[in-house]
């Protein structure tokens, strides 16, 4: 059985982005699932000065480990100004400075959901050339426009994206 991390990359208390990777996880057979929330790991804003004087933070440690751990990770990321949160590129910060190979070569299944029409196109185009850099395996990508019009009483509202997303599980899930 995989195991399979999903989290948000956001810290919103009820984020639309741990909200679709949940969801999209919970469409792989035969996974263990390990959901993270990032507001159970709160580190400090990284400097190289804070590093040098009181080391990696216990939480970037052992998000870390999750990482380790995982055989998949699934991460569906928060548009904001066209870039990654602040939290989630605080988190990747602290991370790199334990190992460059952030996501240690694993298959990712890289997601973003927004309100707007756009889904999050911007920050999926960043990041989906940018993890490769620090060992993301990106194997599926999938944008959710208009969270709210298209995510209603927990599922995707139409048949073409619960088709698009389920071709990006399959892709993600047979590696």
């Amino acid at each position: 059985m995989k195991k399979i991390l999903a989290f948000g990359g956001s810290n919103s208390f009820d984020s639309i982005n741990k909200t679709l990777a949940v969801y999209a996880a919970s469409q792989i057979e035969n996974a263990e699932l390990h959901v993270a929330d990032l507001n159970d790991y709160d580190l400090p804003i990284y400097s190289g000065a804070l590093e040098a004087e009181s080391g990696i933070p216990e939480n970037a440690l052992k998000f870390a480990k999750l990482i380790e751990e995982a055989d998949g990770i699934v991460l569906s990321l928060a548009e904001h100004n066209g870039l990654t949160s602040a939290v989630f590129k605080n988190l990747f910060d602290w991370l790199t400075r334990i190992d460059q190979n952030v996501w240690k070569d694993k298959p990712m299944l890289l997601m973003a959901a927004s309100p707007g029409p756009r889904g999050g196109m911007n920050v999926l185009g960043v990041m989906k050339n940018l993890l490769p850099y620090f060992g993301g395996n990106v194997v599926g990508e999938f944008s959710l426009p208009s969270f709210f019009d298209n995510f209603v009483d927990g599922e995707l509202k139409t048949d073409d994206l619960k088709k698009s997303l389920i071709e990006q599980v399959n892709l993600f899930s047979g590696y």
